[in-house]
């Protein structure tokens, strides 16, 4: 019986065309929706990872901390590296300065590190630095700040510090000309227009550090979250280790709070959608209330009754589902493997549309679209079990 009303209702009727242009809106509402939304989600993921990335890379998976000026010697550092054998650390001297070259200024902050220390934890460094390793009074630079003063390489740049010097009868800003020698990229222009490297021993000597003295630990972690734990039991007083997400909380839940409005605003697309459902069956019910009428006066009972228009429902929105499911996913493969949309690198970090469907999203999305179709389909269904035998056969 279900079987014989579902092939029946579902087949073009000439008579009454609009039912099944309802019933085809439908189904194609269904499968842009879903398949927007999985392109929208893969999208969104793939924006929140490739930042990750680049935020992980540049502001380091673990920071150690000193609340005091030059507050970590050598002896901490090696106590570290001796306890915590599996992770890896690059000591660092930071202070803010000014890069001048002609009559262009660029502010940023300077970090004094031992570059083979800073190649084994920071990618960015490592790449630039591939042919060259700086030492003394040499510099490498952000490509932002290179480009934008035309530099080329072994020219000379004047850093100005906030540590003031005596100069006859005022003080002025501390001022070292270095010597350019390469160059990072990390693909965020807030890094590269900001970040400058520079020999440890030699910015010791510029603001007067002791030999062994450091502001802080940059340290490399494959599971940072656990490492942080047992890295603050163990430090001394003053000193405190940072994470990578907490150092950018509010930058990734902005991300999230967008990602959760973005998901709710086009499953509305479903919603809508999911309305055509209902009109396309009520209109099947109300074209076929004799029908329903003779079959319930014949035995037929109303379970039969509602379950035919149910599973209808469910074949429109169902089919629509899985065809959506198809294009979403073929659209996911395809922005991800072909160059078709093409962005402005320093703005998203990447030139490249990023594309990463996480399979919580697709299941959540699925789900979602599930009950939408479920909950359209049982109105109607429902609708036509309760059709008057009685009435209907009397009038019509």
């Amino acid at each position: 019986m279900v079987r014989y009303l579902l092939f029946k209702y579902l087949r073009f009727d000439r008579s009454q065309p609009f039912i099944a242009l309802s019933a085809i809106l439908a189904f194609l509402g269904v499968s842009v929706g879903l398949m927007v939304l999985i392109i929208a989600m893969a999208i969104m993921n793939g924006f929140d990872k490739e930042f990750e990335r680049k935020l992980f890379t540049m502001n380091y998976p673990i920071t150690i901390l000193s609340y005091i000026k030059g507050g970590i010697d050598k002896d901490d550092v090696d106590r570290l590296k001796t306890e915590f054998d599996h992770l890896k650390f690059s000591p660092y001297i930071s202070t803010q300065a000014i890069v001048k070259h002609g009559n262009k200024l660029e502010g940023g902050l300077l970090f004094g590190v031992n570059f083979d220390d800073e190649k084994q934890i920071n990618s960015v460094v490592k790449e630039a630095l591939s042919n060259t390793t700086p030492s003394g009074f040499e510099i490498l630079l952000g490509k932002g700040i290179a480009d934008d003063f035309a530099l080329s390489l072994n020219e000379k740049v004047t850093m100005l510090f906030m540590q003031l010097s005596a100069g006859g009868l005022v003080s002025m800003p501390t001022m070292k000309r270095f010597n350019y020698v390469a160059n990072f990229s990390s693909g965020l222009i807030a890094y590269d227009k900001a970040y400058s490297y520079t020999d440890v021993n030699a910015l010791a000597k510029i603001l007067g550090y002791e030999s062994g003295r450091y502001d802080g630990i940059h340290i490399y972690s494959d599971n940072p979250k656990n490492d942080i734990i047992k890295l603050n039991q163990n430090l001394s007083p003053g000193q405190r280790a940072v994470g990578w997400w907490e150092q950018n909380g509010n930058f990734f839940s902005a991300l999230e709070l967008e990602k959760r409005a973005l998901f709710i605003v086009l499953m509305l697309i479903i919603l809508v959608a999911s309305l055509n459902i209902i009109s396309s069956l009520l209109m099947t019910v109300m074209n076929r209330r004799q029908e329903i009428a003779l079959l319930l006066a014949l035995g037929a009972s109303k379970s039969e009754i509602k379950k035919s228009f149910f599973v209808q429902g469910v074949v429109i929105g169902g089919s629509g589902i899985i065809f959506g499911l198809i294009l979403g996913l073929f659209g996911v493969w395809l922005l991800g493997s072909f160059d078709i949309v093409n962005l402005p690198a320093d703005v998203y970090g990447s030139s490249k549309l990023p594309m990463e469907l996480a399979l919580s999203d697709l299941a959540m999305i699925l789900i979602g679209a599930i009950a939408i179709v479920l909950l359209s389909s049982y109105y109607p269904a429902k609708k036509a079990s309760n059709v008057d035998i009685l009435t209907t056969l009397r009038n019509e």
